[in-house]
């Protein structure tokens, strides 16, 4: 009987043993199986509010890339320079790794390289379509400029029409002088200088203060940029004077953008493309709705600027259009040179 005891014997201990390892090898494997990479966070900012066109970009963006890389990537923006920066320090913040990605004015950054003060140029490119021609002729420039500043360009933001926000209305020539303005670059500063009105380039963010002690009492500013900062409860006019269709552009730390696999930028660069995309798309009822907020806060529009005034404004920007090209060089010249001969040929 005994080996028959030690054949069962042996027979549960096999049974056992191989329940065990059953149990316990997936088990072990499981937590293998299962774990996956961390999401690589980026984060971004603008000095823009949320609800402007730089603010609705980052977030679109930031959208498409969490979906187009399956959350492999998490870009989080933050907006109204909560990161600590404003348009002109950000391609610095970026090239240094402060962020990761960020979206700066580009009327902010003509000390970084002039060729970004080419979209903000006084009555060059005024309407949608002028402004998107413009934008890609120069788009190849624009990326070379960032890349010497250690970034990739990802996506272009545009701004609606540039108007004059004002205390009061802006009717005549003595208004125009009465006028202490934030201006959003040197160029536009120069303008209205030159058109007899004092001026100086501010962020919006150093802009409000001055606001609100009344040593400013006008803002050169689209009717987005305008109605995202509440301008109305300072300035409740607004001259439509069509100066300018800017540019704000978004760019990557060039050693987060190689860090990525082939398939990642892939899906970035697409996500930047989906983005633009949307932009332009987005100001075809943009202009709509931004004249709707302010008519509702009671901000009175002027669409048709007092002749007097927007002469004097053109004149005062032919003057400093001659003074960019003398700054940019022969190449950024040349840029728009071809531009305004192209528009010439489509009239």
């Amino acid at each position: 009987m005994r080996p028959i005891r030690q054949r069962t014997a042996r027979a549960v201990l096999s049974f056992a043993l191989t329940t065990s390892l059953a149990v316990a090898v997936p088990a072990l494997i499981a937590p293998i199986a299962l774990a996956q990479p961390a999401p690589v966070a980026w984060q971004m900012a603008t000095e823009y509010p949320a609800t402007s066109m730089p603010g609705e970009g980052l977030s679109t963006f930031a959208q498409e890339v969490a979906a187009r890389t399956q959350g492999a990537l998490a870009p989080h923006a933050t907006f109204d320079a909560a990161a600590g920066y404003k348009s002109a320090q950000m391609p610095a913040a970026i090239r240094d790794g402060k962020l990761q990605v960020g979206d700066a004015f580009g009327g902010a950054l003509g000390e970084v390289d002039p060729i970004f003060l080419l979209s903000s140029l006084p009555f060059v490119a005024t309407s949608v379509d002028q402004a998107h021609r413009l934008a890609d002729l120069a788009r190849a420039d624009y990326a070379r400029a960032f890349e010497k500043q250690g970034q990739r360009l990802l996506y272009i933001t545009p701004w609606p029409p540039t108007g004059l926000w004002s205390r009061n209305a802006v009717g005549s020539l003595d208004a125009l002088l009465a006028l202490s303005v934030r201006a959003y670059d040197e160029t536009s500063a120069e303008v209205m200088r030159a058109a007899g009105a004092k001026a100086q380039s501010l962020s919006f963010a150093d802009a409000m203060p001055r606001l609100k002690d009344g040593s400013v009492n006008a803002v050169l500013s689209s009717g987005d940029g305008g109605a995202g900062r509440k301008l109305w409860d300072y300035l409740p006019h607004f001259t439509a004077i069509g100066y300018a269709m800017p540019l704000s552009f978004t760019t990557i730390n060039l050693a987060a953008w190689q860090a990525l696999t082939p398939a990642q930028r892939d899906a970035v660069a697409a996500a930047g493309k989906a983005t633009e995309d949307r932009q332009w798309a987005r100001l075809n009822t943009r202009l709509a709705e931004n004249t709707a907020r302010m008519h509702a806060n009671g901000v009175t529009i002027e669409d048709h600027p007092a002749p007097a005034v927007q002469q004097a404004l053109r004149d005062a920007g032919t003057s400093a259009i001659g003074l960019w090209q003398s700054r940019v060089g022969e190449r950024g010249a040349a840029l728009l040179k071809t531009y305004l001969s192209t528009e010439a040929g489509l009239r």
